[in-house]
């Protein structure tokens, strides 16, 4: 009998490497990634097209925008102001911005608080727990994942919305900075990641959708209540005074260019340098000379404004984005350390 053997050194058919695979094979994801890319698709593709969408629309509002400035500035004009009929491209302008103000939210209650809540209710993370993959390595993926693509949607987001800003930033009061400020620069990224953690956490303690979903809600309402009262306490508050008295002839103070008024409004500067506020001598502000007299009594010489300048935005978003984000990394870790311990 003859037995044919294969030369080691001939080459294999054409078509045919000689690992059995196709030569064209592409990369695929696999493992954990694979696993959680699976799971969530939906979400996940929703997310990258309404990012999309969310980009068309801030572009095409921001190329309407800049055709009627473009018009407008081509005429001559005492100021630098916008005219009266820029009220619409304004409103524009505040309805996105409000609408990029509920990422947070929807980071939280929709992506978040179902992520791992979903598993543990239908029994899906024992069944991948059970298998060779470690609960580190699959509670560090199911938190990657999505979190790379809340804060890269974020960015883009906000870099964009940014962008439609700039062109009239500072040329409208209506238009200032504190009005944008979460939706700017790198604090709609560090805020959406807070409340995604703490919608997983949330999921992973009470361990149904439904009833994670709605706490972590009420949760991330609580959050944004105190982060809109600290926020502009992040900044150092200046002040702008006069000395030249006061009356019904006296100036006051005049604040520098976009910045925001802070405090109780305009009050009263003393001689010795403090300040009294504006419900001093209110009983007779009625008359003019009685309330001036009433004033000069107490030895008022002029007026006193607090203020936050503009140049003080993108280091007041650093500081709120750390905070967030040290929070965020405190969140992460209680995750994972009781997620290894007793997630099943």
């Amino acid at each position: 009998m003859t037995t044919l053997t294969r030369n080691p050194a001939r080459p294999a058919p054409e078509g045919r490497p000689r690992n059995g695979r196709s030569s064209e094979a592409r990369p695929r994801l696999g493992g954990t990634v694979w696993l959680v890319w699976r799971q969530h698709r939906a979400a996940f593709w929703t997310l990258i097209a309404l990012t999309a969408l969310c980009v068309l629309v801030m572009v095409w509002l921001r190329g309407q925008m800049m055709d009627y400035l473009g018009s407008y500035d081509s005429t001559p004009h005492k100021s630098d102001s916008l005219p009266a009929d820029f009220e619409k491209y304004a409103d524009r302008m505040f309805s996105v911005g409000s609408y990029l103000g509920y990422i947070p939210v929807l980071a939280g209650v929709l992506l978040g608080a179902p992520l791992i809540a979903g598993d543990l209710e239908s029994g899906t993370a024992k069944l991948v727990t059970s298998q060779s993959v470690s609960r580190l390595r699959w509670l560090t993926t199911k938190l990657a994942m999505p979190a790379a693509l809340i804060a890269l949607s974020t960015t883009v987001l906000a870099a964009v919305f940014t962008w439609w800003w700039s062109p009239v930033q500072g040329r409208s009061a209506a238009l200032a900075w504190t009005s944008f400020f979460d939706v700017t620069g790198v604090t709609p990224v560090a805020y959406a990641l807070l409340t995604f953690t703490v919608g997983v956490a949330v999921g992973m303690l009470l361990r149904r959708t439904l009833v994670s979903m709605v706490v972590t809600l009420g949760i991330v309402v609580a959050i944004g209540v105190v982060w809109g009262r600290f926020r502009l306490s992040l900044g150092h508050i200046m002040s702008v005074s006069t000395h030249k008295g006061i009356g019904p002839g006296a100036a006051l103070p005049t604040l520098p260019a976009q910045a925001e008024q802070q405090g109780q409004g305009t009050y009263f500067l003393t001689r010795s340098g403090s300040r009294l506020d504006w419900t001093t001598c209110l009983d007779r502000s009625g008359d003019d000379k009685a309330h001036t007299a009433c004033l000069e009594s107490k030895h008022v010489i002029g007026y006193s404004m607090d203020y936050l300048p503009v140049s003080q935005m993108h280091t007041m978003q650093w500081l709120g984005a750390g905070i967030m984000l040290a929070v965020t990394a405190a969140v992460v870790a209680f995750v994972i350390l009781w997620g290894r311990k007793r997630l099943l």
